[in-house]
């Protein structure tokens, strides 16, 4: 089944490379900041559109499946937690109702930070939820008066459970448009993969040019006896911490070194940071390391929206292989 799909809070292209390679076709990108521009652009050959708040969506074309990793840092365990009363960037989910609501496509997909579901005190995903939905079935499904009518899942997906050798525990929230399915449609989340990945398989040896000084090593990082940071080589069978968008900054508590390169210790190198998020060794940076490290921090894991949009895609596929005659006539059939 082939599909287009806008992508939208793109950031370097995690979603894009995902959907891609289900035979989805990106026909919309947006993304604000001018360094994640220059990375997608790299490697796909077009530069996004910036700040959603200034594109009407009805510049944007028709669609069958909207993607959206919205901005995290209001509603992250490590942020201030501010929630919807962020000034700009909690309100940016609006913006991404606004287009679901001029190009109603079949579906979308959501990703946030985990700690949106407790967010104060769960009250933010029941708006976000409220506002998309529009019946009720167990913890999935909210009644709603709103216009945007569309059938709603969310679940929390941890990327160690789908073959990338990392803890990064993440929120979905998948929708299915009541004119492909009146009826609570068949969706369910992806099942964990059986075999999981340690990352001593993915660490490189002899790696230069990412060390941490001695000076920084005794000084900081083994200031204190209590078994940190998190080391690694390549006989460790563990998944690493959940990399973060300030893992340049070497904080001891959240991040994970590699022992290798000039010092002893080093930062996880661009290969490694490829692996541990999905992405292909083929993915090209352009930027400098403290922008991959951003980039890299702020990204989806590829093969966690993979499995998300394989199975929203067979879903979709079901519904429209019945009585297809009739959503033809409808115009309710996904392209094929």
């Amino acid at each position: 089944m082939s599909f287009v799909f806008a992508d939208l809070f793109a950031g370097i292209g995690g979603f894009r490379i995902a959907l891609e390679n289900l035979n989805g076709k990106c026909v919309f990108s947006s993304e604000w900041d001018k360094y994640a521009q220059i990375t997608y652009a790299a490697n796909f050959g077009e530069t996004p559109h910036g700040d959603i708040t200034k594109i009407h969506p009805s510049t944007i074309p028709d669609i069958d499946i909207l993607t959206a990793g919205f901005p995290c840092q209001p509603f992250s365990s490590i942020g201030k937690r501010e929630g919807f009363e962020h000034p700009t960037q909690g309100t940016l989910f609006y913006d991404v109702v606004k287009i679901i609501k001029e190009k109603n496509p079949k579906a979308f997909i959501l990703e946030n930070v985990e700690g949106l579901v407790t967010h104060d005190g769960g009250k933010t995903l029941s708006i976000i939820l409220e506002t998309l939905s529009i019946s009720v079935n167990g913890q999935y499904l909210f009644l709603c008066k709103s216009d945007v009518r569309y059938h709603v899942f969310w679940c929390v997906l941890d990327a160690k459970d789908y073959g990338v050798p990392q803890i990064r525990k993440r929120i979905f929230i998948v929708g299915i448009s009541e004119d492909i399915s009146a009826d609570i449609p068949n969706f369910s989340f992806p099942v964990s993969i059986p075999n999981k990945k340690f990352i001593g398989s993915y660490v490189e040896e002899n790696v230069s040019g990412y060390s941490i000084s001695k000076h920084l090593q005794n000084s900081y990082l083994f200031k204190l006896d209590d078994g940190r940071p998190e080391l690694i080589d390549k006989k460790s069978k563990i998944q690493v911490k959940t990399l973060c968008s300030t893992y340049h900054k070497i904080q001891r508590l959240t991040g994970t070194f590699v022992k290798d390169g000039e010092t002893g210790i080093r930062l996880l190198s661009e290969n490694e940071c490829k692996a541990i998020m999905g992405y292909p060794q083929s993915f090209i940076i352009p930027v400098s390391r403290t922008q991959m490290y951003r980039q890299f921090g702020n990204s989806v894991v590829v093969p966690v929206v993979y499995e998300v949009a394989k199975s929203l895609i067979n879903c979709l596929a079901k519904y429209t292989a019945v009585n297809k005659e009739e959503l033809v006539k409808q115009g309710r059939l996904i392209s094929v």
